[in-house]
C-alpha cells in the first residue's frame, strides 16, 4: 500500500479584511496602516476549515469548487508559499508548483537562467538540471528565445516555459492550478498528456481546474471544495456529478411570471413529468418521461419554432429537437402547450433541460438551464455512458 505524501490535519486559514494574509510587514506597509488608522473590527474570511485530507503517492487528484471555494489557497499552503491559521500540514518529497503563470521567475532573467533557477529553489543539482534542459525547451517550443529576456516573453510563451520546468524537473509532487486557462488547444493536449506521464511515472499530481473534462480524463479521484471544507471526495466521475447538481433546484417543475414584452412568445411553465403525468425531478431512467412546455405568443412571428435541449451536466448536449423537426410550427397568438416525449435511451445521470423559443429572425426565449433532472436506475457497470439502448441486440 503506497504511503500518504501529502497529509492535512484540521487545517484552517484566516484572512483579515483590510489587512495582508501574512503577519510580517515592510516598513512601508506598516507605515501605511498606521496612516490609513483601520478600525480594530475589519472582519475575516476563512478560506478554508478545519480540512482533513490524506494524498497518497503516485496519485493523480482533482481539486474542484467554485471561485472562493479555497483550492488556491490548499495548494498554496501546501507549496509553503503561506502558512495555515491552524492545523497541521505534512508532504514527504520535493514539491513542484505551477500555481500562477511564471511563479518564481525573474523577469530580467533569460529562459535558460530561470530554469537553472527554478531548479536550484527545487534543491536540484546543476547537473540535473542540465541533464533535463533540452527536454524542458523542447516541450516548451520557445527554442529560439531561450537566450531572451523573460519579461518580453508574450502570456504564452511565460506559460509554456512555467509549466514545461515544473513538469520536467524531478519533483515528487506536483501541484497544477488552472494552467489549462491560458494557451491554445494543443498546448492544452500538451499539457494533459504531460501530466497523465508524470502520474505515470509515480509522481503525485493536485490539478485544479475548472475544466472538468481534463479533471475527469486525468484524476481517478477528486474532492469537491465548498466554502473551505470538503464537501465529498471519491472517484472524479461520481463527485463532478454531485458538485454541478449543488445548487440547481430539485424541483419537478418551474414556473415565470414575466408580463408581455415585445417579444413574440413568453415562457410560462416547464415540467418533467413522470409516466403518471405527475412532476418529478427524479425519474426511472428505463421509463419514458415528457417534458412539458407551456408558453404563451403575444406577437404573430413567421416561423416561430420551439426547441428543447437536454444536456449533461458536464455540458454535452444529448437532446436537441424542435418542434419544427417533426410538425409544423403556426403558433396563433395566446398560451400554447407542448410535450416532448424521451424514450428510456438516457444513462444513469444528472441532467439539465433547456428551452428555445424564437425564429429565423430572433430568438425570443433562452433558458439554458430551465430545470434539472436525474435519471436513476442500474448501470450494468458501465456508469460512463451517455445513451443506452434497449432491444437493440439481434443475435443468430
Amino acid at each position: 500500500m503506497a504511503q500518504n505524501v501529502i497529509e492535512c490535519v484540521g487545517v484552517s486559514k484566516r484572512y483579515i479584511l483590510g489587512q495582508h494574509a501574512s503577519g510580517s510587514q515592510t516598513l512601508r506597509e506598516a507605515m501605511t496602516a498606521v496612516l490609513r488608522r483601520q478600525p480594530a473590527d475589519r472582519g475575516e474570511i476563512w478560506s478554508l476549515k478545519d480540512l482533513d485530507l490524506e494524498i497518497a503517492e503516485g496519485e493523480a487528484v482533482g481539486i474542484i469548487g467554485r471561485n472562493g471555494a479555497g483550492k488556491s489557497t490548499l495548494l498554496k499552503i501546501l507549496a509553503r508559499i503561506t502558512e495555515p491559521t491552524d492545523g497541521r500540514v505534512r508532504t514527504r518529497g520535493r514539491i513542484g508548483s505551477l500555481l500562477e503563470v511564471g511563479t518564481g521567475f525573474h523577469p530580467e532573467l533569460t529562459g535558460r537562467e530561470n530554469i537553472q533557477l527554478n531548479g536550484a529553489v527545487l534543491g536540484m543539482g546543476r547537473h540535473e538540471v542540465r541533464r533535463q534542459f533540452d527536454d524542458i525547451v523542447e516541450f516548451s517550443g520557445i527554442g529560439r528565445f531561450i537566450d531572451t529576456p523573460i519579461k518580453r516573453y508574450s502570456s504564452g510563451m511565460y506559460l509554456r516555459l512555467a509549466f514545461s520546468v515544473a513538469a520536467h524537473l524531478q519533483a515528487e509532487i506536483m501541484l497544477v492550478d488552472e494552467v489549462l486557462a491560458v494557451g491554445d488547444a494543443e498546448f492544452q493536449r500538451r499539457c494533459l498528456g504531460k501530466m497523465a506521464e508524470v502520474e505515470r511515472a509515480g509522481r503525485t499530481v493536485l490539478f485544479v481546474s475548472h475544466n472538468l473534462d481534463a479533471v475527469i480524463r486525468l484524476c481517478p479521484r477528486s474532492i469537491w471544495l465548498d466554502e473551505g471544507r470538503v464537501q465529498a471526495t471519491g472517484d472524479t466521475a461520481e463527485v463532478v456529478d454531485a458538485y454541478l447538481a449543488a445548487g440547481q433546484g430539485e424541483a419537478g417543475t418551474r414556473s415565470w411570471n414575466s408580463a408581455a414584452s415585445d417579444d413574440a412568445a413568453r415562457l410560462g411553465r416547464v415540467s418533467i413529468l413522470d409516466g403518471d403525468h405527475k412532476p418529478r425531478a427524479v425519474l426511472d431512467r428505463s421509463k419514458s418521461f415528457v417534458v412539458e412546455i407551456e408558453f404563451t405568443v403575444d406577437h404573430p412571428s413567421p416561423s416561430l419554432d420551439l426547441a428543447v435541449v437536454i444536456s449533461t451536466n458536464r455540458g454535452t448536449r444529448v437532446v436537441n429537437e424542435a418542434v419544427s423537426d417533426r410538425l409544423g410550427t403556426e403558433f396563433n397568438l395566446g398560451t400554447h402547450r407542448a410535450r416532448l416525449k424521451i424514450p428510456p435511451i438516457l444513462g444513469v445521470g444528472n441532467y439539465r433541460v433547456g428551452v428555445w423559443i424564437g425564429s429565423v429572425y430572433e430568438d425570443s426565449v433562452w433558458e439554458e438551464e430551465a430545470l434539472s433532472f436525474r435519471l436513476e436506475g442500474v448501470t450494468q457497470g458501465r456508469p460512463d455512458r451517455l445513451v443506452q439502448l434497449q432491444d437493440a441486440w439481434e443475435v443468430e
